[in-house]
């Protein structure tokens, strides 16, 4: 199939994009990578009357490290962000979980703005945001403006930011001291979304005790989510003395919207994901007690 026609729009700044999609209207959509907007399009399961082409924008783009955080372009293609050492370095969770989005040619394509923007409760880059405490930047005629991840993520395929608004960049906190980071998914085949998986940040201070803790949870509701009790459990707890799996099972314990699909029942995914929670704490564990 072939996508319904639509008029095509290539502004040259962020300004001119957000002006022109409010002048457009709800007949008017972004598109950078379309690895996500372009399969509906195609099927005709969206149409609009104006696609507006934010890829090349300029200062969209681009991986620096400001103050304590890393900024990351919206525009930032996913394979740049997997080669990048700054992300590696100062990021690592964001480096491990960028292999596992689709595959290469997707991720040559796709661009980090893209993947939060479309809020996919089962995608690695909006779980990786919200357990590190990303802040989200907007931008529309009105002005700019900073969201929590935490309070970015409102619901299946939904978010926090407005119709006439465009996600610019995106900034990671850097975590200091004895940290250590994992990913862990599950999925029927390389490349598809995940049937369920968490992100993990520890750190431990100077007596092995865990000091700072953040469990994401992803493919296990309508939109990522945190594991607060499960965080809550381990926080001054001695990082030899954790057990993973009743951590595991505490973090999907509260959860009251686990999917169910031709995948696997919620019983099975709610197991499965307690399975990947113990899976990269154990992991995250062993980084951060190596120093």
């Amino acid at each position: 199939m072939k996508p319904a026609a639509f008029d095509y729009h290539r502004p040259a700044t962020a300004d001119e994009a957000v002006t022109l999609l409010a002048e457009l209207g709800d007949e008017a959509k972004f598109i950078a990578g379309g690895q996500s907007l372009m399969p509906m399009l195609i099927l005709r399961l969206a149409a609009f009357e104006h696609l507006i082409d934010i890829s090349r924008l300029s200062g969209l783009e681009g991986i620096e490290v400001r103050g304590g955080s890393v900024w990351i372009g919206a525009g930032t293609r996913q394979a740049v962000i997997g080669r990048s050492e700054t992300v590696a370095a100062s990021v690592p969770l964001l480096a491990r979980a960028t292999p596992l989005i689709g595959h290469f040619q997707i991720r040559n394509r796709g661009t980090i703005g893209g993947s939060i923007a479309h809020a996919d409760a089962a995608a690695e880059y909006p779980a990786v945001a919200i357990t590190l405490d990303a802040q989200i930047e907007l931008l529309s005629s009105r002005g700019a403006r900073t969201v929590r991840a935490a309070d970015f993520f409102t619901g299946m395929w939904s978010t926090d930011m407005a119709d006439d608004e465009l996600l610019t960049g995106v900034s990671f906190p850097i975590w200091e001291g004895r940290c250590g980071f994992a990913v862990d998914e599950f999925a029927r085949r390389q490349g598809d979304f995940a049937i369920a998986g968490a992100t993990v940040a520890v750190r431990i201070d100077n007596d092995g005790r865990i000091d700072k803790c953040a469990i994401g949870l992803f493919g296990l509701g309508p939109a990522v989510t945190r594991a607060t009790a499960a965080e809550h459990a381990l926080i001054g707890v001695f990082a030899d003395d954790v057990d993973g799996k009743e951590i595991g099972n505490l973090a999907v314990s509260g959860l009251t919207s686990v999917p169910a699909d031709l995948h696997g029942s919620t019983e099975y995914r709610t197991r499965v994901g307690a399975t990947r929670v113990n899976r990269a704490l154990d992991r995250a564990l062993l980084e951060a007690k190596n120093g």
